[in-house]
């Protein structure tokens, strides 16, 4: 597995945040990965969260057998993230079963580690016959409050129908 390092965003110096830009996972598809440290010291938390789907009018239409959808998000975290978030999703699902894509954005309001603000997620997820992969990120500039400045990536997991988020994280 090989990495790419390159300097951290405007008004960062390659010594105050470095980040692996792109590494190969066991499929050899590329996604981005970042250490995320807050204060020098890598950020992980782990906890609930209860979500809510309502399908929404869409603009475009499928063709081909290709079935294109729009949906609200509404969810509600527990644990170190205490936040509600809303947001929008778009999906595709196709004729081949357990294949199907969607990239949603939500924001997210409320308290990380005890420090208040809003910050937004950006996903981008793909099932190829079954097998699923998703890229859960936070937008670059979007924290505000206390929260300005971070960075960081989510993973969801779906046990005995509860949802669950591991957050890794940093805070300039």
């Amino acid at each position: 597995m090989r990495c790419r390092i390159r300097p951290g965003r405007q008004g960062h110096t390659r010594s105050d945040r470095v980040k692996l830009a792109f590494e190969q996972d066991e499929n050899d598809r590329a996604y981005r990965h970042y250490p995320l440290k807050e204060n020098g010291k890598l950020m992980k938390i782990s906890g609930k969260f209860d979500v809510e789907l309502s399908p929404l009018e869409t603009y475009a239409r499928g063709k081909d057998e290709i079935n294109l959808g729009r949906m609200s998000i509404e969810k509600t975290f527990s644990g170190e993230l205490d936040a509600s978030s809303q947001g929008e999703m778009l999906t595709a699902m196709t004729p081949v079963k357990g294949s199907a894509g969607y990239v949603a954005i939500e924001q997210v309001s409320g308290s990380l580690s005890g420090k208040r603000g809003s910050f937004v997620l950006q996903h981008f997820g793909t099932m190829d016959q079954g097998s699923d992969r998703l890229v859960l990120e936070v937008v670059p500039g979007s924290g505000t409050g206390q929260l300005a400045g971070l960075a960081g990536k989510m993973a969801i997991r779906i046990e005995e129908a509860q949802h669950y988020y591991d957050f890794e994280f940093e805070l300039a």
